[in-house]
């Protein structure tokens, strides 16, 4: 876990040191020197994290020693995010980011700044030195470790399975064998011989047990030739697999070196045979290193059957899988039934009825694992008194030294099989409790706000953040999805254990805490090193940052069960000391007031103040946090205007202003965000209202926009030429965009907006388009037939349109809404976009081929509906 922090540092030394010598900064005397030793150290200490990580399982001074690596990382960490940080604001004062009018002010400010710049780095100098000092100690501790420099030197025992187990020791999955039976009994069959099944799942879930179900059942026993069972785990060696097969055919174990004498071996034993091969625990996502074997295993006869039980959907993906079964978790009752066999097994019934509401409580953390049930049984079995027992359920599981052996192994395979970067990912997700609804938007967020997301070269960060969720997402590290109409996931969740397992990596530095009534934590562990936090306060309790002294937090995220408010008072203390956050969530906690302390947070990326429905200025202090990311005022209704600063934040990119209904003022300094990925909403001010409004030309750069742009205010522009510097085509990102011609200032707004709407292109692979109160009479500009991908699309209050545009001829559409089109008499055939010349009777011409639904309201002059041919 500390592996990413320490490559993030050196990525950054790199860049600060290439950043410095670009501008011709003479560094410090002695401070390259001190760089360059303190790099070296962390280059030798990043060569063998990864064995290190997986050595604390098994030694104490391991653990402890990573313990005082972490720490000093973080503070590293801070110390040159704080480096970086300073030479950014230098060059925003300096005018390399300022619009023209600003030169002038800079070049007055420069040498004042470029006096604390120097007083600056020297004081950077001599806390680096004291780092150096600090992390040659850790360095020298190391070696008496005896690192592993091999990447996965060491993890946890991998078990090997077999084809016996004991039916009768097996609860629930009736249901799920019942069904892979019927696949493979079946005559079910794949354009290319074998029919590959898969079964899904984290692990622990039974994945294994239903393979021995289905493999020892009578009816299969009889229905094939011949059965093989192979234990594959990792790392995937075909050779060694190919001999399994054969041995298990053949009964014995020839000493074939070659591989291609094995396969040839293989496929005479199989061929004309109906075969059922069960590959338990595929780890290996290489097509390159499993066909070879999948072309040799072709020649078994019609119905063989090929079932692989993996972790990772992209395993079944990848072998081609024409069936797959996805393993839930047992219910409880059945859970319940499978402790109950182990935990109670020679006892007395009045013994047993004494511990059983104990038990009860027990199997719940097991959350249906079948392995945390046969684990937890197995301990309680030993321990006679309801104290023993009660002592276990008032544990976390994490806590517990029998879960950390016979629990957490099989799942901390999962863990290690993932790149170092994806480890801190899932570790992150310790901050949240348990049966969280995870928002994956918001999680993508907080991964970029700690610096996880590595991109290469030129690729997005956002792209690749979504890329590490999916991996996640794959490997059974997410669970119990709830996706868009685009069927991608918005939602998730983490299984209890798999949650308790991200705890157990991660100790004390990510805390749960909950606050009573009176403000006080229930928090028996120490505060002072945590790293993220989620704070849990009832209706009522007060807000309080000193008795926790947390200063060393770099995520704190508030959770309110009520509608408590915090004062501002009590956010001047938290701003004041808190200086190290870099994702801060004040969602819906009724702020009347952003102290402009908040200008102290230097190392902030992530911002949520949404839903703050009393909020109604940001503090001009807002733009000295020159690091954020991301800033959500979503449903801050009576937010007035964005301050007008906001050019200085060179690294936003995310602006989530949505439901900000009075929302008026956008000033122009938002043109020069060009990093920007999300504006939700865009205001066009009108003349003679505030100076230094934004204007539709300020959109002319943020050709990164992505997801829904809400563009209002259209009715106060004045000038077409100005919609056009918007250059919306460039826009290719967008997928959803709103034009509301809302607004007055504008003359003859017939004319004028149907110029308007002509001159607002947008990019042509939009899905979902919504035009309100534009007053042409006809809304239907050039562009609009060009839309090949457009799904939705809504026209409302266009009071003056007179006739609909032929908009069957959007063939991809599937949602029209049409309402408050009030001039509209007659919907004629031209509204299908058939031409009237006996086209209409050709069969092979359809309108609206996909159309699902249609909505017409408030259509007061229409009279006449008439899709008869002429």
């Amino acid at each position: 876990m500390a592996e990413p922090v320490v490559a993030a540092i050196l990525q950054q030394l790199a860049t600060i040191i290439d950043r410095e010598v670009r501008e011709g900064v003479k560094l410090v005397v002695g401070v390259e020197k001190e760089v360059r030793r303190l790099s070296s150290n962390l280059s030798a200490i990043e060569a063998v994290l990864e064995d290190a990580e997986k050595k604390q399982l098994k030694d104490a001074a391991v653990k402890d020693w990573l313990a005082k690596l972490k720490e000093i990382s973080y503070d590293m960490d801070n110390l040159v995010d704080e480096w970086n940080t300073a030479i950014t604001k230098k060059q925003i004062a300096s005018g390399e980011n300022a619009p023209l009018h600003g030169k002038v002010l800079s070049s007055i400010l420069r040498p004042c700044v470029s006096l604390a710049h120097s007083c600056f780095r020297y004081g950077i100098a001599r806390k680096i030195k004291e780092m150096d000092e600090r992390l040659s100690v850790i360095a020298v501790e190391k070696d008496r470790f005896n690192f592993s420099h091999i990447r996965g030197a060491e993890e946890p025992e991998r078990l090997r399975t077999t084809s016996f187990f004991d039916e009768s020791e097996v609860r629930g999955r009736d249901g799920e064998k019942a069904l892979v039976l019927t696949e493979l009994l079946s005559g079910s069959q794949s354009p290319s011989q074998p029919y590959i099944m898969s079964v899904v799942g984290m692990g622990g879930i039974g994945k294994t047990t239903l393979a021995q179900l289905v493999y020892n059942d009578k009816e299969v026993i009889r229905y094939f030739d011949r059965r093989i069972w192979v234990c594959v785990s990792d790392p995937f060696d075909e050779v060694k697999v190919a001999k399994a097969i054969l041995q298990s055919l053949n009964g014995d174990s020839p000493n074939y070196t070659e591989f291609e004498t094995i396969l040839v071996k293989i496929h005479e034993a199989i061929v004309g045979n109906k075969f059922l091969l069960i590959l338990d625990d595929v780890w290996t996502e290489d097509r390159a290193r499993w066909e070879p074997l999948h072309h040799c295993l072709k020649c078994g006869a019609q119905g063989s059957r090929i079932l692989v039980t993996t972790r990772k959907e992209t395993v079944a993906l990848m072998m081609e899988t024409n069936y797959r079964v996805t393993l839930e978790s047992l219910s409880e009752k059945d859970c319940w039934s499978l402790f109950g066999r182990i935990a109670f097994f020679g006892r007395r019934d009045e013994e047993r009825e004494s511990l059983e509401d104990v038990g009860k409580e027990i199997v719940k953390k097991c959350k249906g694992l079948p392995l945390a049930a046969k684990t937890l049984g197995s301990l309680l079995r030993f321990k006679r008194t309801r104290e023993e027992w009660q002592s276990v359920m008032n544990s976390e599981l994490w806590e517990l030294e029998e879960a950390e052996k016979g629990i957490f192994p099989p799942l901390l395979l999962s863990y290690y099989d993932l790149p170092s970067t994806l480890r801190r990912c899932f570790s992150y997700c310790a901050v949240f409790p348990k049966d969280y609804k995870i928002e994956k938007d918001r999680l993508i967020k907080l991964w970029m706000a700690q610096g996880y997301i590595r991109p290469r070269g030129s690729q997005r960060v956002d792209i690749v953040a979504q890329e590490y969720f999916d991996h996640l997402a794959m490997r059974s590290f997410f669970q119990d999805f709830e996706k868009d109409e685009e069927g991608d996931i918005v939602i998730c969740k983490m299984h209890d254990i798999v949650h308790d397992v991200a705890q157990f990596l991660t100790k004390n530095e990510c805390l749960l805490i909950e606050v009573n009534v009176r403000g006080e934590p229930k928090l028996n562990l120490c505060f002072q090193k945590a790293c993220h936090s989620t704070m849990i306060l009832p209706s009522g309790a007060p807000f309080l940052v000193s008795p926790y002294d947390g200063k060393k937090l770099r995520s704190l995220l508030l959770q309110f069960i009520g509608r408590p408010s915090i004062s501002a008072e009590a956010l001047h203390d938290l701003f004041d000391q808190l200086t190290c956050l870099r994702a801060l969530d004040l969602h819906d906690s009724l702020i009347e007031e952003l102290p402009r302390e908040i200008g102290k947070l230097r190392h902030l990326r992530f911002l949520d103040l949404s839903y703050n429905v009393k909020l109604k200025v940001l503090p001009e202090s807002l733009c000295d946090l020159c690091n954020l990311q991301s800033l959500n005022i979503s449903g801050c209704n009576y937010l007035k205007s964005l301050p007008c600063g906001i050019g200085k934040l060179i690294n936003l990119r995310f602006i989530d202003n949505s439901q900000t209904v009075h929302l008026s003022f956008i000033p122009q300094g938002i043109g020069r965000l060009t990093s920007l990925q999300r504006l939700t909403m865009f205001f066009v001010t009108g003349k003679g209202k505030k100076h230094g409004a934004s204007t539709l030309a300020d959109l002319k750069y943020l050709n990164h926009l992505q997801g829904t742009l809400q563009i209002g205010g259209l009715g106060n522009v004045a000038n077409v030429a100005e919609a056009k510097k918007a250059e919306l085509l460039s826009k290719k990102y967008l997928a959803k965009l709103q034009l509301s011609f809302d607004g007055k200032e504008a003359n003859s707004r017939m004319i004028h907006d149907s110029k308007l709407l002509e001159a607002l292109e947008p990019p042509p692979d939009l899905k979902c388009l919504s035009i309100q109160f534009n007053e042409g009479k006809i809304v239907s500009p050039n562009w609009m037939m060009s839309l090949a991908k457009l799904k939705e699309l809504k026209l409302i209050q266009c009071n003056n349109c007179e006739h609909l545009p032929p908009l069957g001829k959007l063939l991809s559409l599937e949602s029209l809404v049409v309402s408050g089109i009030r001039r509209v008499k007659n919907v004629g055939i031209e509204f299908l976009g058939i031409k009237v010349d006996g086209a209409a009777n050709n069969p092979s011409i359809v309108a609206f081929p996909n159309l699902k639904l249609l909505k017409f309201g408030y259509m007061d002059e229409w009279q006449e509906w008439d899709f008869r041919s002429h």
